[in-house]
């Protein structure tokens, strides 16, 4: 990551206790500073700020001296940004055919009625899987997709107004297959788990986002491709998708996080390559200094129970 990035900010349990951190949370290797917190604790300093680092760290650091924990301690577990310990208190949701490259370059017009792309729901908070973890497709998809993006997050104070808290990345793994299909299976398509990292960037979505896709099969790369997410990327503009987004009041509940999903570049299934089980997707974000990793698991169905009589 260069200077010319913003700020971030990540959370974390420690020994079963909430905690936050500033700057990189990397539990590879090295060191890592962390301030004793309490659940919702980062959220609320950057409703009740301009959320700048400045402000959040005054607020988190207030009283607390940090404490240094070896990265890859296995009491440090980090979490993803914002999201506290109560469930359902989330949604991750996001934007289709966003891409200038799916309208011929263009980008939209700057007079005119705005029209929204289509958009979808992908799960809960608590539904969020972070680098390392398994992400679980049912059994038998039809056609796999891995979609690195951007990743927006937004936290409601007690009115239900949003506030924008800054950016992170994710992969919304989905079976293309059935999308293609048919498009009223998208919903469908959408039930695939999908990783977001657990780093806050602070600072406006980012016009450059450029990086790399790996997928490894029985220890080879199986294949690999570019990509390019930025908001010079989109065919829309942020500002018109998020007015739009939250204009409908079941977004606006008190309290809730919002994280969405920017939309994705082509990737490995325009490209004629199929995921499979076993297949791990590395995903490195060169623009950013971020990388991470899952493994594409098969979730077999289970035996459901006779209904009673």
């Amino acid at each position: 990551m260069t200077s010319s990035h913003p700020s971030t900010v990540f959370e974390a349990t420690y020994r079963g206790e909430p905690h936050v951190g500033f700057g990189r949370a990397d539990t590879s290797a090295g060191l890592v500073n962390l301030y004793r917190s309490k659940d919702g604790l980062l959220a609320q300093s950057i409703v009740n700020t301009d959320g700048s680092a400045d402000a959040i760290r005054d607020i988190i650091a207030a009283g607390h001296n940090p404490i240094v924990v070896a990265g890859d301690d296995p009491e440090l577990r980090l979490r993803p940004p914002l999201l506290t310990g109560t469930n359902g208190n989330a949604l991750l949701s996001g934007f289709m055919g966003t891409h200038k490259k799916k309208w011929d370059g263009k980008s939209a017009p700057d007079n005119g009625e705005f029209t929204p792309p289509k958009w979808f729901f992908k799960g809960f908070g608590d539904w969020i899987r972070l680098p390392g973890d398994d992400l679980n497709v049912p059994a038998e998809p039809l056609a796999l997709i891995e979609e690195p993006e951007v990743v927006l997050v937004y936290i409601n104070d007690a009115e239900g107004t949003p506030h924008y808290a800054g950016y992170t990345f994710g992969n919304d793994l989905c079976d293309i297959g059935l999308h293609r299909r048919d498009p009223g299976y998208n919903p469908y398509c959408k039930l695939c788990d999908t990783v977001v990292v657990p780093l806050l960037f602070l600072g406006e979505p980012p016009t450059t986002v450029n990086g790399q896709v790996n997928i490894v099969r029985n220890g080879q790369t199986a294949w690999q491709g570019e990509f390019n997410c930025g908001t010079d990327a989109l065919y829309y503009r942020v500002s018109d998708m998020v007015e739009h987004l939250f204009s409908f009041p079941a977004l606006r509940r008190p309290g809730l996080v919002n994280y969405v999903l920017l939309g994705a570049d082509e990737a490995s299934f325009h490209d004629g390559f199929s995921i499979v089980d076993g297949d791990r997707v590395d995903i490195h974000v060169r623009s950013h200094d971020v990388r991470f990793e899952n493994t594409v698991t098969y979730a077999a169905s289970p035996a459901l129970s006779a209904a009673s009589a």
